[in-house]
């Protein structure tokens, strides 16, 4: 093969077209185009027409100022996902972890942190710090706001930027929650200047009145335990699950009052290894949850940062998150093996999960590094199947 097919075959696979794993025909895939050199954090909504929208935040590198939101369109019955579009317009703050919401009355919500930047690249910045010229993580999460935007037409055009939460250190990840009786909740959590973020704790903002006002509820002795997806079970009873800064589980905390008190998160079986996780209650009633099935630690009260962020993986629940009979990886990563080669493990993390109303299940994750969004659409069977595929 030349050098200009092999540069062919790159422009096709991130182009955006639906094909069926050739490892697992169960499986369709596509590589959403990239924006940006770092592709990471998607999320995904289904449209009243059928239409799939998933965003995410590309740009040169997390915390820097030419970060922004991106968009691309996956329209009902088509096979191809859109050329991305820029969906955030700030020029000074690095924009990341971008949520959607589709509003009872039809307007469609994108959530989004902003942060202040370091105005240098991660390298200089690191070069200073060695040198005793700077302190400090080069990420300033602390300074973020939450900020949001709102369409009136699925995401084709967007009103004003305005700022959601204004108090420094302001950080989302999951999507809202519409509860029985008509209450919006918005899980949150804010980032401290602390070293490795241990400090950082998780809050629920509940709205009575659509997004008119909002009150803001903690949960209770939740340090470390932050990007809370929250499920509704049944009528103002909730579960939520928590990424852990201690890279040991993923944690479990339950209101009975529509979100207005919650119980201390506690240890599931589930590993984390301090990485994003997203869950979600299926039309059969069951609750998948989707992760990097990987710990480092074993201690709730340390901070860690593993390097691996692979496999991930989806399971699921018959007994609303006590128990987790059935689990499948989604992707193993590279497959190298031993101390030595751990570093040549790419990552494949921070997942999203969708339901449509056709009953797929639909997964986006930042793919190999970041270097784009992956989709795959799968089907609850798929999961429970426990033949032995490449993938499984």
């Amino acid at each position: 093969m030349s050098k200009n097919e092999v540069l062919d075959l790159r422009s096709m696979v991130t182009d955006g077209v639906l094909f069926r794993s050739p490892a697992d025909g169960h499986r369709i895939e596509a590589y959403i185009p990239p924006m940006g050199h770092e592709n990471h954090a998607s999320n995904m909504v289904e449209l009243p027409n059928g239409d799939l929208l998933c965003v995410w935040f590309a740009g040169t590198g997390e915390g820097i100022s030419d970060v922004n939101i991106a968009m691309s369109r996956l329209l009902a019955n088509e096979a191809q996902w859109s050329a991305p579009v820029w969906v955030s317009e700030g020029a000074t703050r690095s924009e990341q972890n971008p949520v959607l919401f589709l509003a009872p009355d039809g307007k469609l919500w994108l959530f989004y942190t902003a942060q202040e930047t370091r105005r240098c690249s991660r390298e200089e910045w690191m070069r200073r710090v060695a040198a005793g010229e700077a302190e400090g993580s080069y990420n300033m999460q602390w300074t973020a706001v939450i900020r949001c935007r709102v369409s009136e037409d699925h995401g084709h055009t967007w009103g004003p930027v305005e700022t959601f939460s204004s108090k420094p250190g302001s950080f989302c990840r999951q999507p809202m929650v519409v509860m029985s009786n008509g209450d919006w909740l918005f899980p949150m959590y804010y980032s401290l200047l602390a070293a490795g973020h241990g400090d950082d704790y998780s809050v629920m903002r509940i709205s009575e009145d659509q997004g008119e006002s909002w009150e803001e509820y903690p949960v209770p002795q939740s340090r470390g335990r932050v990007h809370a997806s929250v499920i509704e079970l049944s009528n103002g009873r909730l579960v939520a699950f928590f990424r852990s800064r201690a890279a040991d589980r993923i944690y479990v905390s339950r209101s009975a009052d529509y979100g207005r008190t919650w119980t201390v998160p506690e240890r599931t079986v589930l590993p984390n290894n301090n990485a994003s996780i997203q869950a979600l209650k299926l039309a059969s009633g069951n609750i998948a949850i989707i992760f990097n099935k990987f710990s480092a630690n074993d201690d709730p009260t340390k901070t860690v940062w593993p390097r691996e962020r692979y496999p991930v993986t989806i399971a699921i629940s018959e007994d609303e998150g006590e128990t987790w009979p059935y689990m499948r990886h989604i992707d193993t990563g590279d497959d190298f093996c031993g101390d030595a080669n751990v570093h040549l493990n790419r990552r494949c993390a921070y997942p999203c999960i969708l339901q449509t109303r056709d009953g797929m299940i639909h997964i986006g994750y930042s793919y190999r590094n970041r270097q784009c969004i992956k989709y795959v659409r799968i089907t609850e069977e798929w999961i429970r199947d426990q033949r032995d595929f490449l993938y499984a």
